[in-house]
């Protein structure tokens, strides 16, 4: 394919990975650890423990990444300085893809889930991240290091990094959002719970609202911010009435909370598109919206 030709289902993930448009980032779009996707083109992408995997919107991402590198805009950041990286190796695989909104706009942190063992973002945060910043919000996907420590450091690290940097980025810092999916919904949980300080980073407001799906995290504090949350009633990986305890606990504590379970729904639906949890984004973002 030509430099400015479109990806399409066809187009090989190494393809994409190899990109110069992406510069040395592009392995970082899909999983660092190979043995956790299979599939050699976009259209066949899968991903462990993930359902409901949208070709389509692997291919829409993908053009979004590559349109606006390609524009001279600024798609990837990187959250640790060299030196940073030199002493820890393990934080070269780490770093936060853009979805710009409007300037201006309250920002979004989506952390994906993989079980602390990779980062399943194709699924689980650059779908959420795209569809905020359509809505105008400026919305980041974080991709961390494997472990539960790990992976928290790297979002408290994140949130300082985008405070820190927020003129430059053009977006609000009040009432953040943290979004997450499995593991990732825990790192949201964790970071909403005890803010960023907890886990390194810096003294900052905990998040205005956390969105999260599908995960067993029971833990919370009666200062816990406003939560969503949404899983799928057939989910082996994370119960729904686990989930449902765990709002019904902070919603006994006077917290604002939203909570919905749909039938027929496995692990890891991401978005859902075309499925009985379609609009989920739209009522997560409304609950958001909500806490301003």
């Amino acid at each position: 394919m030509t430099a400015n030709e479109p990806y399409t289902v066809d187009t090989e993930i190494e393809t994409v990975m190899e990109d110069p448009v992406f510069g040395t980032y592009g392995r970082l779009i899909f999983p660092v650890d190979s043995g956790y996707y299979s599939g050699d083109t976009l259209g066949e992408l899968q991903l462990t423990w993930y359902n409901n995997i949208d070709p389509d919107k692997t291919v829409e991402i993908t053009n979004y990444l590559k349109d606006h590198a390609a524009a001279g805009d600024t798609v990837f950041y990187d959250i640790y300085t060299e030196e940073e990286k030199q002493a820890d190796p393990d934080k070269e695989d780490t770093g936060l893809f853009f979805f710009k909104g409007e300037p201006g706009a309250p920002f979004a942190v989506c952390s994906a889930g993989g079980g602390f063992a990779y980062v399943g973002a194709m699924q689980d945060s650059f779908p959420h991240a795209l569809e905020l910043s359509k809505r105008g919000y400026n919305a980041f996907a974080l991709i961390y290091r494997p472990g539960a420590q790990t992976a928290c450091e790297d979002l408290a690290r994140a949130i300082s990094f985008i405070f820190a940097h927020a003129e430059e980025l053009e977006v609000d810092t009040d009432c953040y959002s943290l979004w997450g999916g499995s593991a990732g919904g825990r790192m949201a949980a964790w970071l909403g719970s005890y803010g960023p300080a907890a886990f390194g980073g810096d003294d900052l407001p905990r998040p205005g609202a956390v969105i999260m799906q599908y995960t067993g995290h029971s833990d919370y504090t009666e200062n816990d911010p406003p939560t969503f949350a949404c899983v799928g009633e057939n989910d082996g990986i994370a119960g729904w009435r686990t989930m449902e305890r765990r709002i019904a606990a902070l919603d006994a504590s006077g917290i604002p909370t939203e909570f919905h379970h749909y039938p027929g729904l496995r692990h890891g639906f991401g978005l859902g598109t075309g499925t009985a949890a379609e609009d989920w984004i739209d009522q997560a973002a409304a609950f958001w919206e909500a806490q301003m």
